[in-house]
């Protein structure tokens, strides 16, 4: 009896032991969404420090991303080979015919974006309009739970007054705010929390019901903008839709044929916007 006992302790173990050495050989599994947005925004030929950049933006760890970019890079060499020539250069000017956009159509907001979803509070830099939370730690006076950022560019904060927050990120603000009430209080725990984005905007202009200025919301994409200006008239010509984008001084346009989106053809043309695009609708 003792020894049928010894026999299953050692297969149990056996198996135990086996498992182990499986999961430690298996490869920890890499997040769809920053997977496809990685290969997508390679497919775009985009270059490997500007996808990094807009993923870290996106919340994504930088370890992470260096993961993803590492088995990409060797997963197949000799098919990113073949591809590359077929790619669209980032830096093709607008005028280009057939000219690519040069993003994918979605980047998947990270497991680290903190108040707006998709921003990083690591990267964002506040805008006159914006809205902030302050929130110090067992100092509810202190505090302030709503704050929009003024014209000049500053917030009032209980203690220490005036702080100029425009072209700063949420860190550096909490940085600067903590410093200010170092003086007043011992080792003051500051957090800013973006709460709502009114500083960045983009612009609808042609065949659309209400032409003007959007408030930009991170993932809105040109389909969203559409909808967001009341829709196409019926003289908009649908075929010829274009997003203006500036980069680095320089303009590229951005083809949008509505009528391939909205049958679920070339939905890569759905790009995603970025602050300053401007969308035309031609009559």
């Amino acid at each position: 009896m003792f020894k049928s006992w010894r026999k299953i302790a050692a297969v149990i173990l056996f198996a135990f032991t086996n498992a182990l050495w499986c999961a430690a050989q298996s490869p920890a599994e890499l997040p769809k969404e920053l997977v496809a947005y990685v290969r997508e925004a390679q497919r775009h030929g985009m270059a490997e420090a500007k996808i990094r950049q807009q993923a870290q933006t996106a919340g994504w760890p930088p370890a992470m991303i260096d993961k993803v970019m590492a088995r990409d890079e060797g997963a197949d060499a000799s098919t990113s080979a073949a591809g590359s020539a077929a790619r669209t250069s980032p830096n093709e000017p607008a005028s280009s015919p057939g000219a690519k956009s040069p993003v994918p159509a979605r980047i998947p907001a990270g497991p680290e974006a903190g108040g707006i979803k998709g921003y990083s509070a690591d990267d964002y830099q506040i805008g006159s309009g914006d809205t902030l939370q302050i929130s110090v730690w067992k100092e509810p006076d202190v505090s302030v739970p709503s704050v929009v950022v003024r014209p000049d560019g500053k917030i009032t904060v209980p203690l220490i007054k005036e702080v100029e927050v425009v072209g700063l990120t949420p860190r550096q603000v909490e940085a600067m705010i903590t410093q200010g009430l170092s003086k007043y209080i011992t080792d003051p725990n500051v957090t800013v929390v973006l709460a709502t984005i009114n500083s960045k905007r983009i612009y609808v202009i042609g065949a659309v019901k209400k032409e003007g200025t959007l408030v930009y919301n991170y993932g809105m994409t040109v389909m969203q903008a559409l909808s967001e200006a009341g829709g196409l008239t019926d003289y908009a010509r649908r075929r010829k839709i274009y997003i203006l984008r500036s980069e680095s001084g320089r303009e590229y346009r951005l083809d949008f044929n509505y009528e391939e989106v909205i049958r679920g053809e070339r939905a890569d043309q759905n790009v995603v916007l970025l602050p300053g695009d401007t969308v035309v609708i031609p009559h």
